[in-house]
C-alpha cells in the first residue's frame, strides 16, 4: 500500500507539473479597438476562426483572448456601422501578442432607421436619429438634447417617464398621468405628438407606460416640427426600444418594496441564426403595485418582442410589437380645503372602491433600410397603435359644494362619475431617400421624406357622465345650482341642494370611498367621435460639412384635414397647412468642443373639437419660433459629455380654460427664455455621473385681447436641477459594492393661470447600494429618504398631484 500510495503521489505531482508545463506554453491575444476618429468602440466582437473561439471588448474597447495554442490564426473583428477586418497571426508558445484594431466606417452598414441594438452599458450616449432623421452624433446636431439611457434607469430602479425625465433640464412633470412640461409648455401622451423610435404614436394619458422595454429615453428640445410635423414648441419626447443585439445576453429580475411593490422583469436577445442574420430580443414586464394613494393600484403586463433581419449588409429589416394590459384606478389628485394646502394628507383621493380604469395597447412597427449604393439609401417604416379604454370613475367635479345661497361649502367636494368606453386607432408612415455627395470642399447628406399620419376614433365611443344637482322632480339632474331659480331643484331640509352624485367630505373620507351604487344616478349620454384626422407632410434636409462649419437647413410643408362630423351626412374637412423651415450651424472650435446655434419653427393646428362655436371658437392654429446657441463638449477621452443651451421661444394662439365654464380663449403670446446645462457619461471607469441644470423665464406676455401682461405659466419651475452619481468600489473589503447618491429640485410653481395658488419648490434625496458577485446582483433603492412631503404638479387645490412619501425598493437580479 506504501508503494502505491507513493506510486500515486508522484503520478499526481507529475500531472501537476506537465499541466502547468502546457498551461505555460499557451499565449494570448490583447488590444483595444478603435474607429478612424480614435474612438474607442465598446463591445466589438473578436473572434479567432479557427479556434471557435471569441470574446467582446468592454466599455473601454479593450479585449483580450486568452489560453491559446501556438499557432497560426485569422482573428477576425467586427462591430455594426463599421467594415470587419480579418488579420492572420502567427502565436508562439507562451507569446502575449498586442494587437489593436482600427475599423473604417462601412457607409452601408451604417443605419438611418434604429434597427440594431446599442451595446454600450453606461449612462453615456453618443449619437441619436431624433435630431436629424438619419444617424447624427450628438455634439454635431446643432439643437440640445437631453437623455437617459436603461443603465441610468436601471440604476435609479424607476419605471415610469415622470421619474426619468427628473435627469432632464428643463423638463418636469405636470400631473401623475403621462404629461410632462418641457421648456413651460405641456406634452401629454395623448396629444399623439410623443415619439416611438422617431415615429408618432400616443398612450391613453392616464397612466404612464412601463420603460422596460426601452433603450433610452430623450427629448428634443425646442419645436420639432421641421421633423416631425405638429408638435409642442417646448420639445418632443422620444422612447427608443430595445432592439435584438448580434450577441447572446439574458437577464432576470425580481423586485419588491414599499406599496406592496411586486415586479418581474426579464430580457433576452442574441442571434437566431449561425450567420448572425437573424436576431432577436424579448422584453417581459409584470407589475403588482399599490400606491401611497387610497384605493389607487397598478397591475400591468408587459410583452415586448422584437426580430431585426439583416439579409445582406445593403438590407435590414425591424419588427417591433409592444402590448400592455394595464388594470388600475384613475386617480384625479388629492382636494384639500380651500386654500389650505396642508389641511388634507397627501394620500387623499376622491376615488370610490369599485372605480376601475382598463386600458390595452399595442404598438406595431415594421422599419425598412435599403443601400442602393454607399451613398443613396432608403428607409420607410411604419407604425400602428392601437388603444382600448373601459373605465368608471368617481372624480370631483373641479369645484367644492354649493348650499342653497350658492355659496361655497369648503370641506365638501363636489362630485361627478363617469362610465366610458372608447378606442383609438393611430397610424404613421415614413419613408425617405438618403444621398450623400460632395460638391468641392463641401460633404452633403441629403433627406427627402414623406410622412403621412392618421388616427380614428370609432363609432361607438361614448360615456355616461352624472354630476350637478337633483332637478325638483326629481327624475334628472342639471348641471349647476342657481339660488336665483332654486325651486328648480330638490332641496333638503337645509334648503341645500341635494347632489346628483354624493359630495365628497373632507373630513370623512373613509366614508366617501366606498362602494356606491350606480343604479341611484341619472345620467346623461355623450358621444365620443366617431373622429378621423390625417396629415401629409414633404420636406427636404441637408447636412453640410465644410472644416469645422457644420450646417443643417430643412424645409417642410404639412397639410392637416380633420373631419368634423365624421361618417355622418354633415361631413367636413377642416384644412390647414404649414410651411416650417429650420436652420442650424455648429462650429468645432478643437477636437472635443462645438458651439452651435439654430432657429427653428413650429406649427400645432387646431382639432376640429376646438372649432366647436360653443367653446369659443373657431381657433387659430397654434404658431411658434425659438432661437437657440450653445455649446456641446466632451471631456476624459471622450468618457463625459457637457451641453450648455440658451433659448428663446415664441407660442401664439394658446388654448386655456376660461374659469368656472367650459369655454376657452386663445391667449396672444407666450413666451419662454432660460438656460440649461446637461453633463453625463463617467469621470473614471467606476464612476458614473448625470447632472442637470435649468433656469426658465415662461410666461405669458399678452392676453386674449394683446396687451401686455407678465402672468408665470402654469406648473413652470423658474429653477430646476438633479444630481444622480454611482460608484463601484473595485478593491479592498467593499469590493463588488457599488453606492448611488442622487438629488432633484425644483421651485415654487403656480398652478392656475389668473390665479394665486401656488405649490412650494422641493428637494428629494435619494440613494441606491449596489452588490454584484458574478452573475447575480442584488439592488436596494431608496427614495425620498428625508420623507419631504411635496407636488409635482397640480391644476388647483381641489386637483393637486402629490408626489411620493419616503419608499425603498428592493431589487435582485441574475445576468447569463
Amino acid at each position: 500500500m506504501t508503494s502505491l500510495r507513493k506510486l500515486s503521489v508522484t503520478f499526481c505531482m507529475l500531472f501537476t507539473v506537465f499541466y502547468s508545463l502546457a498551461q505555460e506554453q499557451k499565449g494570448s491575444i490583447s488590444g483595444t479597438i478603435s474607429n478612424g476618429n480614435g474612438n474607442l468602440l465598446s463591445f466589438s466582437t473578436i473572434y479567432i476562426d479557427e479556434l471557435k473561439k471569441g470574446a467582446s471588448a468592454d466599455d473601454l474597447g479593450k479585449y483580450m483572448l486568452e489560453a491559446i495554442p501556438a499557432g497560426t490564426y485569422t482573428v477576425t473583428v467586427s462591430e455594426i456601422g463599421h467594415y470587419s477586418q480579418k488579420e492572420t497571426v502567427s502565436l508562439e508558445a507562451g507569446q502575449n501578442l498586442r494587437l489593436d484594431f482600427v475599423l473604417k466606417e462601412n457607409i452601408t452598414a451604417l443605419q438611418t432607421v434604429e434597427i440594431t441594438g446599442r451595446k454600450e452599458k453606461n449612462y453615456k450616449n453618443t449619437s441619436s436619429f431624433v435630431g436629424a432623421k438619419t444617424e447624427i452624433a450628438l455634439m454635431d446636431l446643432p439643437q440640445a438634447v437631453s437623455y437617459a439611457t436603461k443603465e441610468l434607469i436601471a440604476d435609479q430602479g424607476v419605471m415610469r417617464i415622470g421619474d426619468v425625465v427628473k435627469n432632464f433640464s428643463g423638463v418636469n412633470q405636470n400631473t401623475f398621468y403621462d404629461d410632462i412640461i418641457i421648456r413651460g409648455f405641456r406634452v401629454n401622451g395623448q396629444s399623439n405628438t410623443q415619439l416611438l423610435n422617431g415615429l408618432r404614436t400616443s398612450t391613453g394619458f392616464w397612466k404612464q407606460p412601463l420603460t422596460n422595454y426601452l433603450e433610452r429615453v430623450e427629448v428634443l428640445k425646442g419645436p420639432a416640427s421641421a421633423l416631425f410635423g405638429n408638435a409642442s414648441p417646448g420639445g418632443v419626447l422620444n422612447r427608443v426600444t430595445k432592439k435584438p443585439l448580434d450577441e447572446e445576453r439574458h437577464s432576470l429580475s425580481f423586485s419588491t418594496g414599499s406599496f406592496n411593490t411586486l415586479r418581474t422583469l426579464a430580457d433576452f436577445t442574441g442571434p437566431l441564426s449561425k450567420d448572425k442574420s437573424l436576431l432577436y430580443r424579448l422584453n417581459i414586464g409584470y407589475e403588482n403595485a399599490n400606491s401611497f394613494r387610497d384605493l389607487q393600484f397598478d397591475k400591468n403586463i408587459v410583452i415586448a418582442p422584437s426580430v431585426s433581419f439583416l439579409p445582406t449588409d445593403k438590407t435590414r429589416v425591424n419588427f417591433d410589437l409592444i402590448y400592455n394590459s394595464s388594470k388600475s384606478r384613475l386617480d384625479r389628485g388629492q382636494s384639500t380645503f380651500k386654500n389650505d394646502l396642508y389641511s388634507t394628507p397627501v394620500s387623499l383621493s376622491l376615488s370610490s372602491a369599485n372605480d376601475y380604469l382598463d386600458e390595452e395597447t399595442y404598438i406595431v412597427t415594421l422599419a425598412l433600410n435599403h443601400q442602393f449604393t454607399d451613398n443613396f439609401s432608403f428607409s420607410a417604416s411604419f407604425i400602428r397603435t392601437g388603444y382600448h379604454e373601459d373605465l368608471l370613475e368617481h372624480r370631483g367635479a373641479n369645484k367644492y359644494a354649493v348650499d342653497g345661497n350658492g355659496d361655497d361649502i369648503v370641506d365638501l367636494i363636489a362630485m361627478q362619475v363617469f362610465q366610458r368606453q372608447r378606442k383609438r386607432y393611430i397610424d404613421n408612415l415614413s419613408t425617405f431617400f438618403n444621398y450623400k455627395t460632395q460638391t468641392g470642399a463641401v460633404s452633403h447628406n441629403l433627406i427627402f421624406g414623406y410622412d403621412y399620419a392618421q388616427e380614428e376614433l370609432p363609432a361607438g365611443s361614448s360615456q355616461l357622465q352624472a354630476g350637478g344637482y337633483r332637478n325638483a322632480a326629481n327624475d334628472g339632474f342639471i348641471n349647476t345650482y342657481n339660488p336665483n331659480n332654486s325651486s328648480a331643484y330638490l332641496l333638503d331640509a337645509n334648503g341645500n341642494p341635494v347632489p346628483n352624485v354624493a359630495h365628497y367630505d373632507l373630513n370623512n373620507r373613509i366614508a366617501s370611498q366606498q362602494l356606491k351604487d350606480m343604479s341611484k344616478y341619472f345620467y346623461n349620454a355623450r358621444e365620443f367621435g366617431p373622429d378621423f384626422y390625417n396629415s401629409n407632410g414633404v420636406y427636404i434636409q441637408d447636412q453640410l460639412t465644410w472644416k469645422q462649419l457644420k450646417m443643417l437647413i430643412g424645409l417642410r410643408y404639412d397639410t392637416y384635414t380633420d373631419k368634423l362630423n365624421y361618417t355622418t351626412n354633415e361631413e367636413k374637412n377642416v384644412n390647414q397647412h404649414a410651411f416650417l423651415p429650420r436652420v442650424g450651424l455648429t462650429y468645432s472650435i478643437t477636437n472635443n468642443i462645438n458651439l452651435y446655434g439654430t432657429y427653428v419653427e413650429g406649427y400645432n393646428p387646431q382639432s376640429a373639437a376646438n372649432m366647436d362655436p360653443t367653446l369659443g371658437g373657431p381657433f387659430d392654429p397654434l404658431t411658434s419660433k425659438m432661437v437657440e446657441f450653445g455649446g456641446k463638449s466632451t471631456w476624459f477621452d471622450g468618457k463625459l459629455d457637457a451641453t450648455l443651451a440658451l433659448y428663446k421661444i415664441v407660442q401664439e394662439n394658446t388654448l386655456y380654460n376660461v374659469a368656472g365654464t367650459d369655454e376657452l380663449e386663445q391667449i396672444g403670446e407666450e413666451e419662454s427664455k432660460g438656460v440649461e446645462m446637461d453633463v453625463t457619461g463617467r469621470i473614471f471607469p467606476n464612476w458614473s455621473i448625470t447632472a442637470s441644470y435649468a433656469f426658465n423665464e415662461s410666461s405669458i406676455t399678452k392676453d386674449a385681447d394683446g396687451n401686455e401682461t407678465g402672468i408665470q405659466k402654469p406648473n413652470t419651475p423658474k429653477h430646476q436641477g438633479n444630481l444622480w452619481t454611482r460608484y463601484n468600489v473595485k478593491q479592498g473589503i467593499f469590493k463588488d459594492f457599488g453606492l448611488g447618491v442622487g438629488t432633484n429640485f425644483v421651485t415654487e410653481r403656480v398652478l392656475q393661470q389668473n390665479s394665486d395658488q401656488t405649490i412650494p419648490g422641493y428637494t428629494l434625496m435619494n440613494a441606491a447600494l449596489y452588490y454584484q458577485i458574478n452573475k447575480f446582483s442584488i439592488q436596494l433603492n431608496i427614495n425620498n429618504f428625508t420623507n419631504k412631503t411635496h407636488w409635482v404638479g397640480g391644476y388647483d387645490y381641489i386637483r393637486l398631484f402629490p408626489g411620493s412619501p419616503r419608499n425603498y425598493l428592493l431589487t435582485v437580479g441574475y445576468s447569463f
